[in-house]
């Protein structure tokens, strides 16, 4: 098959503790890849095996390899490998040999005629445990549902984008589950296709039930971002003037019992625990939003990255 552009491609490839697959998933790219202009970015996430021996001993000059300085997660593994990638196209995969690299050419076509600027795999007959597969199931409907963007499969690795929506994707934390979401909402025109999936070749998974929690946290805080960043009065407007409302209503109320009544409201249980719930509930969600806010200006008005990079090599030489 001719190749269907001369551009160039990357591939980012975040690894942790994949010496047994490494080296099998090079070949399979470049058997893929045939013709075409292609630089393979790894990511090493602070593997403790031998991942990083194993990639600089390929000598291979497509295969840039990024050496973590400890595990930061998925997410910002790769975030690192994004920024580096020189491609027109940026191409995301696991290194477990899941994907299938023979499906890229195909999904490829979408995004060089220009109709596209994402592309992102339907896995098929997926290969995984049940354990694996009900956390998927509940997340993508979870997805589904909360932000109306209808993606069939958020957890398939397997996507490419165009280079413009790629290196604004800002990711960080473990928004990674919502990198299609992300472009979505950066402008990106999306194309859903199926794509092959296999089982893990080697080595373990390092998903479990916890993902589902994960998750949802990190949706809320994704659509919080995304809907109120500029504007946060209009949701802690809201509130607070119910609160006032509610505070009101219940001043009057104690009032009318005081002077009509007079009864004795200093020790109402009612409103103390009342005042407890509501102060305390605000109190625990607005630090954790300000907390975010601040993390994410703290990098991004000063232009940091969240990841330091130890060592890169190209073709196993330091560059």
């Amino acid at each position: 098959m001719e190749p269907l552009t001369d551009a160039l491609l990357s591939i980012v490839i975040p690894l942790y503790n994949e010496e047994d697959n490494v080296l099998l998933l090079t070949e399979k790219i470049h058997e893929s890849l045939t013709g075409y202009n292609y630089q393979i970015i790894y990511i090493d996430d602070y593997s403790q095996d031998r991942t990083k021996e194993l990639v600089n001993g390929m000598k291979d000059p497509r295969v840039h390899l990024l050496a973590l300085k400890k595990n930061y997660g998925q997410s910002l593994a790769l975030a690192a490998g994004i920024d580096y990638a020189e491609g027109d196209y940026i191409i995301t995969m696991d290194g477990d040999l899941q994907n299938d690299p023979s499906d890229i050419p195909a999904m490829l076509s979408y995004v060089v005629n220009g109709e596209y600027d994402v592309v992102t795999g339907i896995r098929q007959k997926r290969k995984d445990s049940v354990l694996k597969k009900i956390p998927s199931k509940i997340a993508n409907f979870l997805v589904r549902r909360v932000t109306r963007l209808d993606i069939k499969d958020n957890g398939c690795a397997l996507k490419i984008f165009t280079r413009d929506i790629a290196k604004d994707l800002n990711l960080y934390g473990e928004m990674h589950r919502f990198i299609t979401l992300l472009a979505h909402l950066e402008g990106g025109h999306i194309k859903q296709v199926p794509v092959k999936h296999h089982a893990r070749h080697a080595g373990v998974s390092k998903y479990g039930l916890e993902r589902v929690f994960k998750v949802v946290a990190d949706m809320m805080l994704l659509l919080f971002i995304r809907k109120y960043f500029q504007r946060p009065i209009h949701l802690f407007g809201i509130f607070g003037v119910v609160m006032i409302l509610i505070g009101f209503l219940i001043n009057v109320y104690l009032l009318i019992v005081k002077l009509g009544f007079g009864e004795d409201i200093g020790n109402r249980p009612l409103l103390i625990f009342g005042l407890m719930f509501i102060i305390g509930g605000i109190q625990l969600f607005t630090i954790g939003i300000v907390m975010e806010l601040l993390i994410r200006t703290y990098y991004e008005s000063q232009k940091k990255r969240p990841y330091r990079i130890k060592k890169i090599t190209v073709g196993g030489t330091a560059s």
